[in-house]
């Protein structure tokens, strides 16, 4: 099975564990049996090669979220790099390109799609199985999943089937209404649209050809810029002809927004947290090394991070986008190829950031123009590099680098360190990457 994972959006709806870099889909709150943690991205991808080990798996995502998908899923995860937003069809043909030119896929195979933040079980897996068979039959050129659904949603757009059958030809969509509109397009025997669909590679190239003049996969990434922002529904879907729809009415959520993400949590919080017994229905997510209390609050959630703190009625939630939109502020957390980052202190001509390294990762070799930084290491071991000069570090030792000065670490263990930048002009534009010579 082929399956492009769409892993996009800034994730405003779960500030402040989520920011522009961090999108909800990296917020790790899914406890597993070991205890640990994973996150939606994480989940998804697990339950993917559970149900099909050998499933040719391509996430497509912007280029601020490559970093954090090869933290968590590893180097060997296979991405589609937008290089900037254009929307979900240019982004979908570029992933298509992707797999035919990349990684050689043959055009007449099937493909899948879906978002990759879904909370749902072993099942949903099995019909997406069942949606990329039906689409290699050949009766349709898009084969649509249609969610049934548990509520007259105003969130999502509708499929009206010209049938009850499992598999049913497609009378009409409708975009996202009101309530009481939603339950007359229910009583219609209306599904969700949750954005999964399949088709045939080829199709979705030759709609490129027509729509975008595609030629080839480095043609449409040299060109992605100057391309339109318009949604795969809008420019495909909604004017395609021979299209089904299956139903799938397993469970099936949308986690964006506090309210429904609490929802999916097992236990009422992670990290440090005290609840006394007179609280009802309340989650918290903290983040920072220092206890949250809470007492007597009912249907609230409460979550810290470095972005911020949030305490608010569950409901009420939902409605965090514009506020969130006002507040002016540098990403304070951001996870990287090689390990993590937390902004500690920032002042007008210095900033104390604490990072994580990996075992056996390393930064780029690179040099800061305007910057003078400082390193101490607080645990682990490893080993800098300095304008080529090499040299083994463990907790207690110091590394001082002047502005120009070509530098990286090296981890062995998981190193942690604190950076102290200096300068008058910080700024995360100030890098340039370098070869590092063997």
């Amino acid at each position: 099975m082929n399956i492009i994972l769409l892993s996009g959006g800034s994730g405003k709806r779960l500030w402040p564990l989520s920011n522009d870099v961090r999108s909800k889909q990296f917020i790790k709150i899914f406890k597993k049996e070991d205890g640990s943690y994973e996150s939606m991205v994480q989940r998804v991808y697990r339950q993917i090669r559970t149900v099909d080990q050998d499933a040719t798996v391509t996430i497509a995502t912007s280029k601020t979220q490559v970093s954090a998908l090869h933290n968590q899923l590893g180097e060997d995860a296979a991405i589609s790099v937008e290089p900037c937003r254009r929307d979900t069809f240019p982004a979908i043909a570029l992933a298509t390109a992707y797999l035919t030119d990349v990684q050689h896929i043959d055009p007449d195979e099937v493909v899948v799609v879906c978002p990759v933040d879904p909370y749902v079980e072993k099942d949903y897996f099995e019909a997406l199985k069942a949606l990329s068979e039906q689409a290699e039959k050949g009766e349709a050129n898009l084969v649509l999943m249609g969610i049934e659904p548990t509520y007259p949603s105003e969130k999502y757009g509708y499929i009206i089937p010209r049938s009850d059958a499992a598999v049913s030809e497609v009378d009409t969509f409708k975009e996202k209404p009101d309530a009481d509109t939603a339950r007359a397009y229910i009583a219609k025997g209306a599904l969700w649209n949750g954005g999964v669909f399949a088709y045939r590679l080829r199709y979705v190239l030759d709609k490129a050809r027509e729509l975008l003049n595609y030629t080839d996969y480095q043609d449409l990434f040299d060109r992605y810029d100057t391309l339109t922002k318009i949604s795969f529904d809008y420019a495909v879907v909604e004017k395609e002809p021979h299209i089904q729809v299956m139903r799938f009415g397993g469970q099936w959520k949308d986690l964006g927004t506090w309210n429904t993400l609490t929802e999916a949590m097992e236990e009422q919080s992670i990290g440090e947290a005290i609840l006394n017994d007179t609280c009802r229905n309340v989650h918290i997510i903290n983040e920072l090394g220092v206890p949250v209390l809470a007492m007597g609050m009912q249907d609230v959630v409460i979550s810290a991070s470095p972005e911020g703190i949030l305490v608010s009625d569950k409901e009420q939630s939902s409605y965090i986008k514009p506020y969130v939109d006002a507040i002016d502020q540098q990403i304070m957390f951001a996870e990287k190829s090689w390990g993590s980052f937390r902004v500690l202190d920032v002042e007008k001509e210095s900033m104390t950031i604490k990072v994580t390294l990996n075992a056996g990762h390393r930064m780029n070799y690179h040099s800061h123009q305007h910057r003078d930084e400082v390193w101490v290491v607080t645990a682990g071991t490893g080993r800098t590099i300095v304008d080529g000069m090499e040299q083994p570090i463990r907790p207690g030792d110091v590394v001082t680098m002047q502005a120009g000065c070509r530098h990286t670490v090296i981890a062995e263990s998981e190193l942690q360190l604190v950076e102290v930048q200096l300068g008058r002009d910080i700024s995360v534009q100030d890098k340039q990457k370098y070869e590092l010579e063997d």
